[in-house]
């Protein structure tokens, strides 16, 4: 009995802990891109390890000025990489660790091979991996999506939701929903939903449209209805745009906001 206690305990420490899998008093830093630009040059070999799965490979930085542009290193390691992707390769954010001698990195990968590509990896071309401050190629400004892959790496990700505005939260809710990224849903909705069912119903969705009214107009209120107009495309459904609103509710006026998920889904027709 007391040899099993000991292996439940042990196994508690070692089982999903990324951090033990490296010096455990390192602390996973948040980055600026600059300073990381620095870190990384190009042609250094780092290390990425998914968060969600624990898996790791390695990878070299080839290109990139507003992020790095990166390929995996080897055969092996593009593998690994595609088993974090169940498979098959994709432009969904996962939150990521960068691991350079010293150094964890709270970073932001996607899994879409583009572009030129130059090691014998298997890997046709190249992916992008986002710091805090990266920019995409087309804009001056984060990519929401790898802003809060970021955070969530970072372990910042729930004060970032306690603290935001309610149409940041709305933005933040639909683009965990567009990542199918269920921690990012369930920290922002009222209700814990079957997550594992209804986010591979949604292939893509953005928001084209959103009504915002000023902060003095929002004031102390407890619910929040908050028109917009949404681009989706849905497993077995298809495109389709939605009119509707958004609730939101806290209990106390200087609580987080929350959505009301089940009055969404049976909105845009997932109920």
């Amino acid at each position: 009995m007391k040899i099993m206690i000991i292996t439940i305990v042990l196994l508690a420490f070692t089982g999903n802990n990324i951090e033990a899998k490296k010096n455990p008093k390192t602390q996973i830093k948040m980055t600026q891109w600059e300073e990381v630009n620095e870190i990384l040059p190009r042609y250094t070999k780092f290390t990425v390890v998914d968060l969600e799965t624990g898996l790791e490979f390695q990878v070299q930085r080839r290109a990139g000025s507003n992020h790095a542009d990166v390929q995996p290193l080897t055969p092996k390691d593009t593998a690994i990489m595609k088993k974090i992707y169940n498979g098959k390769w994709s432009w969904k954010r996962r939150a990521i660790i960068v691991i350079s001698e010293d150094e964890k990195i709270a970073a932001s990968m996607h899994g879409m091979p583009h572009g030129g590509g130059a090691l014998k990896n298997n890997f046709p071309g190249h992916f992008c991996i986002h710091f805090y401050g990266s920019t995409t190629h087309r804009t001056n400004f984060m990519d929401l999506s790898h802003k809060l892959m970021i955070l969530k790496s970072a372990g910042k990700l729930e004060k970032y939701l306690e603290q935001t505005d309610p149409y940041d939260l709305v933005n933040a809710y639909i683009a965990g929903l567009k990542q199918q990224d269920r921690n990012i849903v369930y920290m922002i909705s009222l209700q814990d939903l079957e997550w594992e069912k209804l986010l591979p119903k949604i292939d893509n969705i953005r928001i084209s449209r959103m009504e915002v009214l000023p902060a003095e107009d929002v004031g102390d209120q407890l619910s929040l209805t908050v028109p917009v107009e949404l681009n989706l495309q849905l497993k077995g459904i298809g495109g389709k745009t939605f009119n509707g609103e958004v609730i939101l509710v806290r209990f106390m006026p200087n609580e987080q906001w929350r959505v009301d998920s089940i009055n969404f889904f049976e909105e845009i027709g997932l109920s």
